[in-house]
């Protein structure tokens, strides 16, 4: 028999996961410009669909298929997900051992990551990108960056960064996090800029979506953190503690921040200072203790303040909606601090944090297992923004008209606040 604690704990961490997607479209809606907040959601929605169809048919044998052997990708012998009712009937006739759950689930729950890490993407493109430019661009990188990068980092025995090179990464930090961000780095600067930026001054044009998206998103991230144990045990209930103490850490951090700077505290501050605390203790949810993910959710904050109002515009990348400084930067800070912080008796590695071994392997491994996520995804991702940009007549991006019009009546002749006159 399956357990049936782990069985129902494991049902509902995959749809508290499934739900930060379209959480995440509210976030990106409100932090849109009101002419393309329905381009922005439905670009993300547009994330859903094709990972939920991509994902059976090559994705989950890509990522997780095989015997372990390869460091690189899994395997094809679960291309289009054929023995997935097979195995369910096998394991239900007889549970193998120490199997608390059964293993279709894990098809869907990866799926769910899958999804929320394609839509970060959005953010970095939003009011420029071809809609159809995206689509085949997400379907060609779930394939050939998302899958492989999740074996490598979560794929066993023979992995190439989680076991050849030991970096520890609980719920995602490289996988989900730094991957998601840099890719829309790459896909910004293809892109170019919007027209009006560095003259115009880009606000959210709807603050109460941006709570509801990032109230969304918090919620749902015990599922991705608490899930991330797979079993319903102190892990899981550790992963959950830090994962509520870092992102307050965060928003609190994030006010200071705001207040000093630019001398008044903002709900949109509030939401974002609460969405990088959930990505730095990705990486380390279930490896550190309650005050040092605290720690961590004080430190981060600061970090992506400054790469989104200093950096960005020093360099003078256009990531609309800053992904790659929220998630990227997160991301990369997260994974360095579970090198520090890392319990030893938590580690899946040999190795311990700095902080309590006094050995810099972990720190070590972390810090490679970035740069490898970092030139892996960085290449990959650039190669294949530039076959798409050679399918869509070399250019990624709406035309001048069409992006001063609005994608939203521009790409699909709809409105999010449509004027009023007489009967609907």
């Amino acid at each position: 028999m399956f357990d049936t604690g782990t069985t129902s704990f494991m049902l509902i961490c995959t749809m508290l996961v499934l739900l930060m997607t379209p959480g995440l479209a509210f976030f990106y809606g409100g932090l849109s410009r009101r002419k393309n907040v329905v381009n922005t959601m439905l670009m993300v929605f547009l994330s859903m669909g094709l990972v939920g169809v991509v994902w059976i048919f090559a994705g989950w044998s890509l990522a997780y298929g095989g015997d372990g052997s390869n460091p690189f990708f899994g395997g094809f012998d679960q291309l289009g997900c054929i023995n997935l009712v097979d195995s369910l009937l096998s394991e239900t006739q007889a549970v193998p051992e120490d199997t608390l759950y059964p293993s279709i689930i894990d098809v869907v729950f990866q799926a769910a990551f899958a999804m929320i890490t394609c839509a970060i993407i959005v953010g970095s493109v939003a009011g420029r990108m071809k809609f159809g430019a995206l689509a085949l661009f997400l379907v060609l990188w779930i394939v050939i960056v998302y899958a492989p990068l999740a074996h490598m980092v979560w794929g066993g025995e023979g992995s190439f960064i989680g076991e050849m090179i030991g970096a520890l990464d609980f719920a995602g930090g490289d996988v989900v996090h730094i991957s998601s961000g840099l890719t829309g780095l790459v896909l910004c600067l293809l892109l170019g800029s919007r027209r009006e930026f560095g003259t115009l001054t880009h606000r959210p044009h709807n603050v109460p979506f941006v709570a509801l998206g990032a109230a969304l998103l918090w919620f749902g991230w015990f599922g991705f953190n608490g899930g991330s144990a797979f079993a319903a045990d102190g892990i899981a209930g550790l992963s959950i503690l830090n994962t509520v103490v870092a992102s307050s850490a965060a928003l609190l951090s994030w006010l200071i921040v705001e207040r000093v700077v630019v001398g008044k505290p903002t709900l949109v501050g509030a939401a974002t200072g609460l969405v990088v605390g959930l990505v730095v203790i990705t990486p380390a949810a279930g490896f550190v203790e309650p005050w040092a993910a605290i720690i961590m959710g004080l430190v981060v904050s600061p970090i992506c303040y400054f790469a989104i109002s200093f950096v960005k515009k020093k360099i003078g990348y256009d990531d609309a909606l800053d992904a790659f400084g929220c998630h990227a930067v997160g991301g990369i800070v997260g994974g360095v601090l579970t090198g520090i912080f890392c319990v030893p008796e938590l580690s899946w590695t040999d190795y311990g944090g700095l902080l309590y071994t006094g050995d810099f392997s972990l720190l070590v491994s972390q810090v490679l297992g970035i740069v490898v996520t970092l030139l892996f995804v960085g290449v990959a991702s650039l190669v294949l923004g530039l076959v798409v940009k050679r399918v869509f007549k070399r250019s990624l991006r709406v035309s001048h008209e069409e992006e001063m019009q609005g994608l939203d009546m521009a790409q699909h002749s709809e409105s999010a606040y449509p004027a009023f006159i007489g009967l609907d």
